[in-house]
Formats: structure tokens, sequence, C-alpha cells
């Protein structure tokens, strides 16, 4: 753990300032890090929660510095267990999130039939086609048609309600089901869902 000045943090998280948290961010590179490579000692737990609509919160308070938020999220990582830990290679720390921690807020269709591509955009820039290595999942429950798309290394992306509509539209009924086609895979797309 990095020691001196306002670098130190305490076992338990209480006390980590935010630019302690983006200095040590900084440190282990922008963009996507190889955050699945690393397994830093665990130090517990920080006051930082991204709410369901992708907003990022630190003690209460929202983190206003989208490019704050950007490093803070390309250090994410979704655990074995299902948990949320900002990693570097030194150390890791729990966050909570209440559903995902993208959402995806622009949609954009390229091709038609078999060769179809369905790509999105994330509120904090990801660009993404769904497809083998970028599944979409769809929630089942009383919220209705709750599509997910898979970002990177577990963690997802969640439509928004006007982006679920428009996939809606793009799925088609086949002798097997509901399906969604994007970049050479095939989704199931519940029919419980409405779509």
């Amino acid at each position: 753990m990095p020691q001196g000045g306002n670098d130190q943090i305490d076992r338990d998280g209480s006390g980590v300032s935010l630019e302690a948290l983006a200095s040590r961010a900084e440190r282990a590179g922008v963009g996507a890090p190889p955050v699945e490579r690393w397994n830093p000692t665990h130090c517990g737990e920080i006051d930082m929660l991204v709410d369901a609509d992708g907003r990022w919160f630190h003690e209460g308070t929202p983190i206003e510095r989208e490019a704050l938020v950007r490093l803070f999220s390309s250090i994410l990582r979704r655990e074995a267990d299902g948990s949320f830990v900002l990693v570097t290679p030194a150390e890791k720390m729990t966050i909570r999130v209440e559903d995902a921690p993208f959402v995806a807020v622009e949609l954009s269709v390229a091709g038609e039939g078999a060769n179809q591509v369905v790509s999105f955009r994330t509120n904090l820039g990801d660009l993404v086609a769904a497809g083998p290595d970028h599944p979409l999942r769809f929630a089942e429950g009383g919220e209705g048609f709750r599509p997910y798309l898979t970002v990177r290394g577990g963690l997802e992306a969640r439509l928004t309600r006007s982006l679920a509509y428009d996939l809606a539209g793009l799925v088609e009924e086949t002798a097997e089901g509901l399906r969604l086609r994007s970049n050479g895979a095939n989704f199931a797309v519940p029919s419980a869902s409405g779509a």
C-alpha cells in the first residue's frame, strides 16, 4: 500500500480523498488497463456508489468531473462473487453499484439480417458492438423489457428505456422464438418481455 501524505489510505476505506484515489488510478494507467490480471490486497470498502442511473457518488456527493468518473470506471472490476471493486496493481477497494455500472445511451445499426451489427455508446464513452464477446442479456421481472449489454470483464450497461424500445424494434420472430441478431451472435429474447 502506498505510504505518505494524502496518498495514505485507511484499511477500512474511511477518509479516502478523491484526489488520492485519482492519483492511484492515474499511476495504474488510463484507458482499459488489465485489471483482470491484477491481484492486489483487498483494502476494504470505500463509500462510493454508482446509482441505477449510472451516476457516481463519493461519500454521498455526486462526482461531477466526467474525467474523474471515466478514470474510476477504467479501473472498475466485477469479482467472481458479484461485487464491484476499484483495482490498481497495489490495492483494491469494494464499491456499491445499484444496478449496472454503465448506461447505454446511444444505439446504431449497420447491415441487416445475418450481417446486422447493433452498436452502443455508454454514458462514459465506451463504444461496444453487441456480439459473441459482448453479449446482450434480457432481465425478466416486473419492470418489463430490460436489456443489458456486457461492456467488458463482466461489467454491464443497462439500456435506457428509449434504447430498449429501439432494440425491441429489431427483435425478429423465428421458429426458435424471439431473436435478436448482432455481429454473428443470435440472442434469445424472452417472450414475457413484451418485445
